[in-house]
């Protein structure tokens, strides 16, 4: 599996991005794609995830009601749409994809341990 990500950039304060994470090499549905991000002198923290087959969202506290998190099957992309952007959302943004099935009673993935196959990261920067 290998994932692309892309879409970060410059922002002001209350400003939206769409992050793309695009998939490929998968053997199947059943993955789980978590959003990560990194700010400089802080560990890589848990965004949002999404499990790929099913489609169940989740999102960390810090950013509900903000960041959605969607995926196309049709283009193997999972999307992190994040609006009313804050200072404090400035990091690297990173996703990641771990084996995941629905119902085989393991916890979903949500912690960088968790995840054994990542992307490049994307910068986002919110200043005014």
């Amino acid at each position: 599996v290998q994932l692309q990500a892309s879409g970060g950039g410059l922002v002001q304060p209350g400003g939206s991005l769409r992050l793309s994470c695009i998939a490929s090499g998968f053997s199947s549905d059943n993955y789980a794609i978590g959003w990560f991000r990194q700010s400089p002198g802080k560990e890589r923290e848990w965004v949002s995830g999404i499990d790929y087959n099913s489609g169940d969202r989740y999102l960390d506290g810090s950013v509900r009601g903000r960041f959605t998190i969607s995926r196309d099957k049709t283009k193997t992309t999972v999307y992190l749409q994040m609006d009313s952007l804050k200072l404090e959302d400035t990091a690297l943004y990173t996703c990641a994809a771990e084996p995941h099935r629905k119902g085989s009673g393991t916890k979903f993935p949500a912690r960088v341990f968790d995840f054994t196959t990542w992307g490049q990261g994307t910068q986002v920067t919110v200043s005014s």
